[in-house]
Formats: C-alpha cells, structure tokens, sequence
C-alpha cells in the first residue's frame, strides 16, 4: 500500500508539473520553459525520491528486520528495489498524456534490457561516465516527433544499490563503492506537443 501511494504520488507529481509548465526547446523561445531545463527539474524530482526510497525506506526497514527489498518483490512480497521503484514511476509517467519518459541505464546493467538501445544513449553513457556533473542532452527523433534525450549520471547513493549491484550474478561489474557512476537516468521530453 505504501509502495502503490508512491508512486501515485510521484506520477501525480509529474503530471502537474507537465499541466502547468509549457515546454520548449532552446533557451531563446518565449512561449515556455527550455526543454532541458524541465529536464534538470524531472530529474531532480526523479532522483529526489528514489535517494528517499532507497535511504528512508529500504535501507531503515532492512535495517529492522521490518522488511526487506528484492528483485522479486511482486511474488515474494517485499518492498521493491531502488532500481524498480524508479521503474514503476516511469511506466505509469509514460502513460500520462505528457508523454515523458525515463528509465535507467547502463554500461553494466543486471538487466540487459537496461542497457543503451542506440547510438544517442551509448553516446550519453559514455559522456556522463567521463563528465557525471553535466548531462548529456541530445534532440532525437521517433518517427515525426523529436524529442529532447537528457541523460544525467546515477551515482551509487546507497549502500542497497551498492550491495545489490556487487553481489548479482548478472552484473558484469562487481566492484561499485559509494558515489561511483552505475549508469544513468535518461529523460525524454517531447518538443513538438
């Protein structure tokens, strides 16, 4: 229950930003926000919340013995991981009539649908692996709509990402400590709404 009123919250976060804000691209247009400032706003929301998550609540119910997060949380009944938390947000954003989208990325994921599906993301991992203090941002097409791909560095905030990453049989890396770069957070904006 407080899983679902999450990411409720979150989704419902993201849509009213979307309502209220007009959305543009480049800095000189008047009629709204830059894309990629609305970008630098959802990615701060975005990564706010799950850093709450994975601090404030997966790591203090583990902690307690209250609970505990794992890949198979629907079955087994645990709280989801960071990684999945961020997931079901961005499966019920991308169902709003905003349109925006994110998921997470990465070099090494656990996942392989996880890892870069074009030229644009590979590019993004590679600059925000060499740069993580500056996203990497890149206008895209998919079909007759461009979009702006924003792609910021996700760091390894908590010890339950760390851990989870380190120990997976799946990880091609195993060797992540704290604020290293695991990959990244890609945000989609739609330019011509």
């Amino acid at each position: 229950m407080i899983m679902k009123s999450l990411v409720l919250g979150i989704a419902s976060l993201l849509l009213l930003t979307f309502g209220y804000l007009g959305i543009s691209s480049g800095a000189k247009d008047a009629r709204g926000i830059p894309a990629e400032k609305v970008a630098d706003m959802l990615y701060s929301v975005i990564q706010s919340n799950r850093t709450f998550y994975a601090e404030h609540v997966v790591e203090r119910m583990q902690a307690k013995g209250a609970a505990v997060a794992s890949e198979n949380w629907r079955s087994e009944k645990t709280l989801p991981l960071p990684a999945q938390f961020l997931q079901e947000t961005a499966r019920l954003s991308v169902n709003s009539k905003a349109k925006v989208g994110y998921k997470l990325i990465s070099l090494w994921p656990i996942n392989k649908q996880n890892g870069s599906k074009s030229e644009s993301e590979q590019r993004g991992l590679m600059a925000t692996q060499q740069n993580p203090n500056r996203p990497y941002t890149e206008v895209v097409m998919n079909g007759a709509d461009s979009y702006l791909l924003a792609i910021y560095a996700d760091r390894a905030v908590s010890q339950a990402c760390i851990g989870c990453h380190n120990a997976h049989q799946d990880s091609p890396r195993h060797d992540f400590k704290q604020n290293d770069v695991m990959g990244a957070i890609m945000i989609m904006i739609p330019l011509n709404l």
